[in-house]
């Protein structure tokens, strides 16, 4: 068993019905300490990338490029920048792939996350969605079953939550407010849950 183009198409269905669902609320937390604009960014990303899903290729590493570029043409924001950018990222070492291993996911989490410091000019510690993308890499490091994989990602998001909660965010529009923060969960670690539990 591997992660297919199967898989992918699979994942945004899934993605699309949840942020059907969540992303009023990702809005509203992120209006409380940014620009208010998460949950319709990633509701008009997983729309978009639910159309051209059943065209992608069975080339895994050209489809997250089809899909980065998908999610790009709708969105000009920060988080939907970051979200193509962990595609593109990822879809350099699996060009040419039509199966990647699971055990192969938590490296390329881990890849994200340099390319999206890189890309945004943040640091682990500064209670982003890279902390939260970080503590799944970590987590979930050294399995090779899909079901023990989600499992052990999902467990280290919600430790990344409970870790930052009571620290102030550090970067972007959020550290203008920073000791409002304290006690507040970063909307893009809470919008990196929802797609994460989005996945069974």
């Amino acid at each position: 068993m591997a992660l297919t183009v199967a898989s992918l198409r699979q994942a945004i269905a899934r993605n699309l019905a949840a942020m059907e669902v969540e992303s009023e609320h990702l809005t509203a937390i992120d209006g409380q300490v940014g620009d208010g604009d998460l949950g319709i960014t990633l509701l008009k990303a997983f729309r978009e990338l639910d159309r051209v899903r059943e065209g992608l290729p069975d080339d895994v590493g050209l489809a997250l490029m089809q899909c980065a570029s998908a999610v790009s043409r709708v969105s000009s924001s920060s988080f939907g920048t970051l979200f193509a950018t962990c595609m593109m990222t990822v879809a350099k070492p699996t060009k040419g792939m039509t199966e990647v291993p699971w055990k192969d996911l938590p490296g390329f989490l881990d890849r994200c996350v340099d390319a999206m410091m890189a890309r945004g000019k943040a640091s682990l510690g500064d209670k982003t969605v890279m902390d939260a993308v970080s503590g799944a890499a970590r987590a979930a490091a050294g399995r090779d079953d899909p079901a023990a994989l989600l499992t052990a990602a999902r467990q280290g998001i919600a430790e990344a939550l409970a870790t930052f909660r009571d620290k102030p965010n550090r970067i972007g529009r959020a550290r203008i407010f920073a000791e409002r923060t304290i006690g507040m969960d970063d909307p893009g670690m809470v919008a990196f849950k929802v797609m994460v539990d989005a996945l069974d």
